[in-house]
């Protein structure tokens, strides 16, 4: 099962030619394991073994390119603009595998792509400048903005979603005074914005919503509103027979229908399973569930990855259980 990393581990995933050459391989050998797809070559002089880069989503991939890119740079580093600076963030990049590095131009250097590295020539003001961990990137707020403007609106929505969760949402409860001022903070940034995408921007700004805590949840309320649902809510927070507090993905009312997105995460994600077995956590979402129906009378509609890959899968997923949108 893929899993997410942060900085630090993905430096910890990187290894130089010459601490391979120190452990014992000559550099043939180290040719040899590029070219039997043991080792992979990430950047010049930078490795990573292709088992630990298979077990990566691609955010964690494109973040081992990033910290890759800065080890090999030098002086302050460059800036990190886009996708790049996303993923040092720990924004989701939904559906998105960078193929190159992004970096802002902050000098006079043009646009251009070289070694797999692309310099965006935008203006990036200082204060839009910030350090993670050692490596430079664009502030999280100009990152949000610049990615609302020129990714997909599933992938803008996503990352909206995200860095909002960050700034006003403890556990499931969203601070709605902190999220307003988020909101209106970034849409007057919107504002002095120009060029391509800014409509779609102001739009996923304002349409954010941080008590959506994944990507696929994200897509899944996006599509509810291009389907023209009005009446149902987010985050439900149900007490079960026992008092277990239960938090639902989202409520149909009309339909008296509770609706989860099902990750994958959570059965073979050993960050989310914790110490339990994947049969556990099935077995644990299962008396969930009943306890749910018991208390509520409410019905639970599941889907996955694949029901939100197109608006019409989602539709027909909900139409299977009774769940229309309005007239």
């Amino acid at each position: 099962m893929p899993k997410s990393i942060d900085i630090l581990a993905a430096r910890a995933l990187l290894h130089s030619r010459a601490e391979l050459i120190e452990n014992g391989l000559t550099e043939r050998q180290v040719r040899g394991l590029v070219e039997a797809k043991i080792l992979r070559r990430v950047r010049r002089g930078r490795y990573v073994y292709e088992d630990d880069w298979k077990d990566l989503w691609n955010e964690g991939r494109h973040l081992v390119e990033v910290v890759a890119a800065r080890l090999n740079s030098e002086g302050p580093g460059p800036v990190f603009w886009g996708p790049s600076a996303a993923v040092l963030h720990g924004l989701p990049l939904y559906r998105l595998a960078p193929r190159v590095v992004h970096v802002a131009t902050v000098d006079a250097r043009h646009g251009r792509t070289h070694a797999r590295i692309t310099w965006h020539n935008v203006d990036v003001d200082a204060a839009d400048i910030t350090v993670v961990d050692g490596i430079r990137c664009t502030t999280i707020e100009r990152t949000v903005l610049d990615l609302a403007r020129s990714l997909s609106q599933d992938a803008a929505v996503s990352a909206t979603d995200a860095a909002l969760r960050m700034e006003a949402v403890t556990r499931n409860v969203q601070d709605e005074d902190s999220a307003r001022e988020w909101r209106d903070r970034m849409l007057v940034r919107a504002e002095h914005l120009h060029g391509r995408g800014i409509r779609q921007a102001r739009r996923m700004i304002a349409f954010a919503d941080g008590r959506a805590q994944l990507p696929g949840e994200s897509v899944s309320r996006l599509h509810l509103s291009r389907l023209g649902f009005t009446r149902f809510d987010i985050q439900m927070h149900v007490v079960g027979a026992a008092g277990d507090d239960y938090w639902l993905d989202f409520g149909f009312l009309g339909a008296r229908c509770f609706g989860e997105f099902d990750g994958l995460g959570k059965y073979f994600d050993e960050r989310m399973k914790g110490d339990r077995s994947t049969a556990q956590v099935m077995l644990d979402e299962k008396l969930r569930e009943d306890d749910i129906r018991g208390v509520t009378g409410w019905r639970l509609a599941r889907w996955g990855s694949s029901h939100i890959s197109t608006l019409d899968a989602f539709a027909e997923r909900l139409a299977a259980f009774g769940i229309r949108p309005p007239g």
